[in-house]
């Protein structure tokens, strides 16, 4: 078999490197970059400082730092759940809390996790995942394992929060879409002194059945009440790929 020449292999191809995404060459025009440009690439373990990236990000981050209690509404991707627990993270770490608690509600999306071999943490652990994942990143996985180990923090089913009064906690409600009103009615109630309730969720992406969801309710409802905030965030502030928005405004 006779080689290739590769003279003729770079004759056949252009030399040229193009950009991956045509008109996203300069992340400086776009404001987006894949690896978040060459001086912002993380050279440890876990984050220590979040900044907003841009200005509802802002305001719900302020919103948290002020209220007691936040309900963030959004699309998937505006970095709802990532502010929440990394402000959960900050006041842990600053003293102004002693414990942080995360529960989703156990609702599985279309799919089965009861064959799941082990206890019940072990069938919720992949469900629970994203919050492993952003707790990961500020805190670092031996941290993480430690301050689990001993109670700092806790992350459970919305279920196991029925009969509880939580002090001295910043609490994070996750994918709060799947809850029913009466739920978040309950998990509302368990806000106990000196503690911060943030609940997260977009209305249009429920896994319930029509009309079952009780977060686009219950966030019009506390928007008039004195010292909760109610930030809602919009496609433009979509932080994944560029894309995931442009989906989103079809879908």
């Amino acid at each position: 078999m006779a080689k290739r020449s590769s003279k003729g292999i770079a004759a056949a191809g252009d030399s040229t490197v193009h950009p991956l995404f045509p008109g996203m060459s300069s992340p400086a025009a776009t404001g987006w970059d894949p690896l978040g440009g060459s001086d912002d690439r993380r050279d440890q373990s876990y984050i220590r400082k979040v900044k907003p990236q841009n200005p509802n990000q802002k305001l719900l981050m302020d919103a948290i730092k002020t209220h007691n209690l936040v309900v963030a509404l959004g699309p998937a991707g505006t970095g709802k759940t990532y502010i929440a627990i990394s402000s959960a993270v900050e006041a842990l770490e600053s003293g102004s809390v002693d414990r942080i608690v995360l529960s989703r509600p156990a609702i599985e999306a279309g799919e089965s996790i009861g064959y799941l071999p082990g206890d019940m943490h072990e069938k919720m652990a992949p469900f629970l995942r994203p919050l492993y994942d952003a707790l990961t990143d500020r805190l670092g996985s031996k941290r993480l394992r430690m301050m689990m180990a001993d109670g700092t923090i806790e992350i459970a089913p919305v279920g196991f929060m029925r009969g509880r009064t939580l002090n001295n906690a910043f609490v994070v409600i996750d994918e709060a879409q799947n809850c029913t009103y009466a739920q978040i009615k309950m998990l509302l109630t368990r806000l106990g002194w000196h503690s911060t309730m943030v609940l997260t969720g977009d209305p249009d992406q429920t896994d319930l059945l029509d009309n079952l969801s009780g977060l686009a309710d219950i966030a019009r409802r506390l928007e008039a009440v004195e010292g909760i905030a109610v930030a809602r965030l919009t496609e433009k502030d979509i932080v994944r790929h560029p894309l995931v928005a442009s989906m989103l405004t079809v879908l």
